[in-house]
């Protein structure tokens, strides 16, 4: 992650991919199914109202938000409601808060990023009900959809193959390749049919109609410009509108991995904290040192790549990570306003990570694919403030499901019986020593966090210390941050020091000394895990379960294992019999005296805040790792792997992944 100001806007979401409706088909115009639920009635109600084929304001909606309304709250576009309305000047109140860099102030009078306003006047409402009632969202996206159809063609057809035009253009994608992307993306739903059942528990189905023909040709009629040509340098699936610009040659490392035997093992997802352009631009600055190989639009309308895939991105945090990683930012801001991503970001990310995940034979799995948030610093100095982004509002289960089946991204329809009810009532118990993956759903998951601002006087609020309620001054009198609580569905689970909800927050000893409590502040990433992680379970009582993390017992509510699945297959590292504690690392290096002459050896140095004591027990996520290291070629030196002797394991200790030496471990 980069911190900077976002800017949103509108576009083509990427091509999309639909669950097919078994024994569902007819016209798109037939009356909605029997049993139709209240969002399905307001769909046909719009549809009548403008005239607009239920199927097209169904395939619409559906590519925007998969059918959520998100509770009025705004996806990473600045996006609202089932239609996906946007509305950036409303955004832009999150405040810019010292450090996170440069503020982008580009592009926010583009009508793109006014779609809210306009839909609104169009029916004649106030625009704050059309960003919180899905009614009036539906209405508005509908009356959108029916003003550009009569603008393209005069007419407002039954035939839902003649609203090309239409649809192509409420992408807002500036070019013909993103608005088409859009366009077939919606029709291929049309044509396939799809069926969800929504947060809400209420199913939503369009029927299948493979006889309706979009009618592409009236592409033309919106005059947009060619799409960037496809830069034969850009590693990207051939699905993607992909082009290549170099970032700064200070900010990543020419190297030719994997064929110089550094194995690429692992993929990172980034949130920026900011506008796709300013991410491109933050990386072509020699200035700012860092870099990615690939910054992803958010309307999945655009992909740049920026670094190489054989090279060395500085992305992570940590050297040793980016070695053996491919990192992957996006557009968007984790702590200001954005608590949701749209089906664009997951869909396009899906492709691009299972082409290099193809290429690089690399698991697609959660121990393999990761967030910035699990990486830790290369140093002990830097952990504290070490990123934790994508952050709690990427939802792990969606972007997993679409990585395993991406014929299927309602993947997650399977927790839920015909019924609605919770298919995860009850699973077999997991004794203490064995492992589990953290797996809440993450609709079902409510978490309350703490936001903060901008500086103000002191005794403003700031994040509560144990996660109890109210408000703390600033600590020693000085200038406080002003924050407040969100509550919504969530990734993570917070971890308690004893089975309890009132017991305090788990301390991680790197950001929380003198067993001060952890916070429940979104960036205090040491008293939370994340969906997909797993742990080896210390302890059990009652609704609650304890699992080894940094060094002790943690706790979380897991009743009737709810929030838990077990993982039989897991590897699990313990001390060796009469050993001390085992350091911890973030690194896996050489031994100094295993460098070549001339080469300077890069630290290997335990985190000392961090062990593995004896009587615990973790789950190493990968086969044990040869320590290694890379020095770039030079007018005299031919580029160089040092490769060491020892091993190590991974393991997931806390809310991040660390290293231990394999010969300390069994």
């Amino acid at each position: 992650m980069v911190k900077f100001r976002c800017v949103r806007s509108l576009a083509g979401v990427h091509a999309g991919v639909a669950i097919l409706l078994a024994g569902a088909a007819g016209p798109a115009q037939a009356a909605s199914p029997a049993g139709a639920t209240d969002f399905q009635q307001v769909v046909a109600d719009a549809a009548d109202e403008f005239q607009v084929p239920e199927a097209v304001l169904l395939g619409v909606s559906h590519q925007a938000s998969w059918w959520e309304g998100n509770g009025g709250r705004p996806s990473t576009l600045g996006g609202y409601g089932p239609m996906h309305l946007t509305d950036t000047t409303a955004g832009r109140a999150y405040p810019h808060r010292a450090g996170e860099g440069p503020v982008d102030s580009t592009g926010t009078a583009d009508p793109s990023e006014h779609t809210l306003n306009a839909a609104a006047e169009l029916i004649h409402v106030r625009p704050d009900r059309v960003r919180t009632d899905e009614r009036d969202n539906v209405r508005a996206g509908a009356a959108l959809l029916a003003s550009y159809q009569k603008e393209a063609t005069g007419t407002r057809p039954e035939d839902p193959g003649r609203w090309y035009a239409a649809v192509a253009r409420y992408s807002q994608a500036g070019d013909r390749a993103g608005a088409a992307a859009y366009a077939d993306a919606v029709y291929r739903s049309i044509r396939t049919g799809l069926v969800r059942t929504r947060k809400d528990g209420r199913r939503v189905v369009l029927p299948a109609d493979p006889a309706v023909a979009p009618e592409k040709g009236q592409l033309s009629m919106l005059r947009l410009r060619r799409g960037i040509p496809r830069a034969a340098q850009a590693e990207c699936p051939k699905t993607l509108a992909c082009r290549f610009v170099p970032a700064a040659a200070t900010n990543y490392q020419v190297a030719s991995r994997p064929g110089n035997k550094i194995k690429i093992n692992t993929i990172v997802i980034h949130d920026i904290e900011g506008s796709y352009q300013a991410g491109v631009s933050t990386f072509q600055d020699p200035a700012s040192g860092v870099s990615a190989h690939y910054v992803m639009k958010s309307d999945g309308s655009q992909t740049t790549q920026m670094v190489a895939d054989k090279d060395i991105a500085f992305h992570a945090g940590n050297y040793w990570v980016n070695m053996h990683s491919v990192g992957i930012e996006h557009e968007g801001f984790a702590a200001r306003g954005a608590t949701w991503f749209t089906p664009a970001t997951y869909q396009a990310t899906a492709e691009l990570v299972r082409y290099l995940a193809q290429r690089f034979e690399v698991p697609l799995d959660r121990q393999h694919v990761i967030g910035h948030e699990n990486v830790l610093t290369a140093s002990a100095t830097s952990v504290p403030g070490a990123h934790w982004d994508p952050g709690p509002y990427w939802d792990w289960n969606r972007f997993m499901a679409l990585l395993s089946a991406p014929e299927k991204p309602e993947k997650q329809e399977k927790q839920e019986k015909p019924d609605g009810k919770d298919r995860w009532h009850r699973r077999d118990t997991v004794r203490p020593g064995e492992a589990v993956t953290i797996a809440p759903a993450f609709d079902r998951n409510v978490q309350t966090v703490q936001v903060c601002g901008t500086k103000l006087a002191a005794g403003a609020g700031r994040p509560t210390a144990g996660g109890a309620a109210g408000r703390s001054a600033a600590a020693g009198g000085g200038a406080a941050v002003e924050c407040a609580p969100r509550t919504q569905p969530s990734n993570f689970l917070f971890v308690r020091t004893a089975p309890r909800h009132d017991a305090p927050l788990f301390p991680d000893p790197a950001l929380h000394s003198g067993g001060a409590p952890g916070s429940d502040g979104i960036s205090d990433w040491g008293s939370s895990v994340v969906t997909g992680q797993q742990f080896v379970v210390a302890d059990q009582d009652g609704e609650w379960t304890a699992i080894w993390y940094a060094g002790r017992k943690a706790w979380f509510h897991d009743p009737q294992g709810l929030n838990t699945e077990p993982a039989p297959g897991a590897r699990i590292i313990r001390p060796k019999p009469g050993s001390a504690a085992v350091p911890v690392y973030s690194t896996a290096y050489p031994r100094p005296d295993e460098y070549p002459g001339g080469l300077t050896p890069s630290t290997q140095k335990p985190l000392g805040f961090y062990t593995l004591p004896q009587g615990q027990a973790y789950v190493s996520t990968a086969p044990p790792q040869q320590t290694d290291d890379f020095f770039r070629a030079t007018p005299t030196r031919a580029e160089t792997v040092v490769t060491g002797s020892e091993t190590y394991d991974v393991i997931q200790y806390n809310h991040r992944l660390a290293l231990v030496r394999h010969q300390d471990t069994q």
